[in-house]
C-alpha cells in the first residue's frame, strides 16, 4: 500500500493504516503523506520507510513507484486527503495501473465523482471507499434480516448521526479537523451533509438494499460565522414505497459520534447504534423482544465473517475499517491471480457508492435551497 496524505495531525490516516495492516494482508511501503516534504519525511520516519520510498509529492510517488517491478512496487494507494485532494491522485493511480481505497466522500462535486467512475471504468482498477459503518458485524447481521424477508416489506427507515463537536466555531481557531471542513474549498458545498450526512444515507441503503428516489431537506448553519451547513433535517421516499427520516447534525451539544439505525417492516422492526455496536435489537409485532450480540453462534454467516474476537469482547471502529480493507485487498489479490474472488469479499463500498453519496448531496442542496422534494 502507498499513502496519500495522512501527516502529522491527521486523525483519519492512522485509522486507514491500522484498519489496512490489521490482517496481515497489506504493508505501507511508501507515501507521500503531506504537501510539505519535511511534513510528509517526518510521517515516513514514524512508519519506519526507508527515505527513497517517502516522496515529496503524490505525483512523484506514483511515477517512480510505476517504475518499480512488480513484487516491490506499491499495488494500491490510500487517499485519506481532505476532500478537495481525492479526484487528482485517484485520477493519476488508476492510469498507470494502481487500485485505489479512498476516504469518503468520493469527490469535492459530482463532476469530479463523474470523471472518476469514468476513468475506473476504462482502465478496469478497483476503488474501494471506506463507508465505515458498513463493515460492522451486526450491520450485516441487520442487512441479513432484511434480505431474510421476516420483517415482510419494509415500511419505515430512520436514521441519525447526531455529533456536537462543532457547536462551537472551531474552524475560526487553528483546529486542523474543523478548519479544513468548514471550507467550501476543501469540503465542498457541505459540511454537515457531506461529511456525515453520507454515511448515514449509505448506511440507511446498504442494509435495506433500497434506494431512495427523492427527498425534502432543510439544511442549516446554527453557529454564527459559519459558512457551511452545520445541520441537515431530511424525508426520504424510497423505491419500494418506503418512507424514512435522515437527521444529520454536528452542533447536537454532547453527542459523540452517535449513528443509529431503525428499520420497521410489516411484521417488526430492528435498531442498531454504533455506540453499542456488538448489538442488533429486533422488535417482532407479535413476538418478544430479539437481541443478537456479535460472536455468538445465532447469527448469520455474514456477521460471523466480519467479526473477529469471541462473544463479549467489544468490536469497534477500527476493526469496521479493517474488514473493508481485507475485503478490497482480497479482491486486489484475485485481480492480480487472475482468480475470482470469494462472494464475501466483494462486500465493500464501491465507486458507485461513492457517486450516489455525491447525488444525494446535490439533491440535499438543491431541496434545501428550493423548499421543494428533489429525484435522486
Amino acid at each position: 500500500m502507498g499513502m496519500v496524505g495522512g501527516g502529522p495531525g491527521s486523525f483519519i490516516g492512522r485509522v486507514h493504516y491500522m484498519a489496512a495492516i490489521m490482517d496481515g494482508q497489506a504493508e505501507l511501503v511508501c507515501g507521500s503523506f503531506s504537501s510539505d516534504p519535511a511534513k510528509s519525511k517526518i510521517t515516513g520516519k514514524e512508519y519506519y520507510l526507508p527515505p527513497h520510498r517517502v516522496y515529496d509529492t503524490f505525483g512523484d510517488m506514483i511515477r517512480e513507484e510505476a517504475k518499480l517491478p512488480e513484487g516491490e512496487r506499491m499495488d494500491f494507494v490510500s487517499i485519506v486527503t481532505p476532500n478537495h485532494l481525492h479526484f487528482q491522485p485517484a485520477k493519476m493511480a488508476m492510469e498507470n495501473g494502481f487500485h485505489v481505497v479512498c476516504d469518503k466522500p468520493l469527490a469535492l462535486d459530482a463532476d469530479e465523482a463523474e470523471v472518476m467512475v469514468r476513468i475506473k471504468e476504462e482502465t478496469g482498477m478497483l476503488f474501494a471507499l471506506t463507508h465505515t459503518y458498513a463493515g460492522y458485524p451486526m450491520v450485516k447481521e441487520a442487512r441479513e434480516v432484511v434480505r431474510s424477508g421476516a420483517l415482510g416489506k419494509i415500511r419505515k427507515v430512520v436514521v441519525e448521526y447526531p455529533q456536537g463537536w462543532l457547536s462551537e466555531p472551531l474552524e475560526k481557531t487553528d483546529h486542523v479537523q474543523a478548519s479544513w471542513r468548514g471550507d467550501p474549498k476543501r469540503s465542498g458545498k457541505t459540511c454537515c451533509v457531506g461529511d456525515i450526512g453520507t454515511h448515514a444515507f449509505h448506511l440507511a441503503e446498504y442494509v435495506t438494499e433500497m434506494k431512495v428516489t427523492k427527498l425534502m431537506a432543510d439544511l442549516s448553519t446554527l453557529v454564527p460565522g459559519r459558512i457551511l451547513d452545520d445541520d441537515a433535517n431530511m424525508l426520504l421516499h424510497f423505491d419500494n414505497g418506503a418512507r424514512g427520516v435522515l437527521y444529520a447534525s454536528q452542533v447536537s451539544a454532547g453527542e459523540e459520534n452517535a449513528i443509529k439505525l431503525r428499520v420497521y417492516g410489516e411484521k417488526g422492526g430492528f435498531e442498531w447504534m454504533q455506540m453499542e455496536p456488538n448489538t442488533l435489537v429486533i422488535r417482532w409485532l407479535q413476538r418478544p423482544i430479539e437481541v443478537r450480540r456479535t460472536g455468538t453462534p445465532f447469527v448469520s454467516p455474514a456477521a460471523t465473517y466480519n467479526t473477529r474476537v469471541p462473544a463479549g469482547h467489544p468490536e469497534g471502529y477500527i476493526e469496521a475499517f479493517a474488514n473493508i480493507y481485507r475485503n478490497a485487498v482480497s479482491c486486489i489479490k484475485h485481480l492480480m491471480e487472475g482468480t475470482e474472488p470469494p462472494d464475501v469479499a466483494l462486500d465493500f463500498p464501491t465507486i458507485y457508492d461513492g457517486l450516489r453519496g455525491m447525488h444525494f448531496v446535490d439533491a440535499a442542496v438543491e431541496s434545501s435551497k428550493t423548499r421543494s422534494w428533489v429525484s435522486l
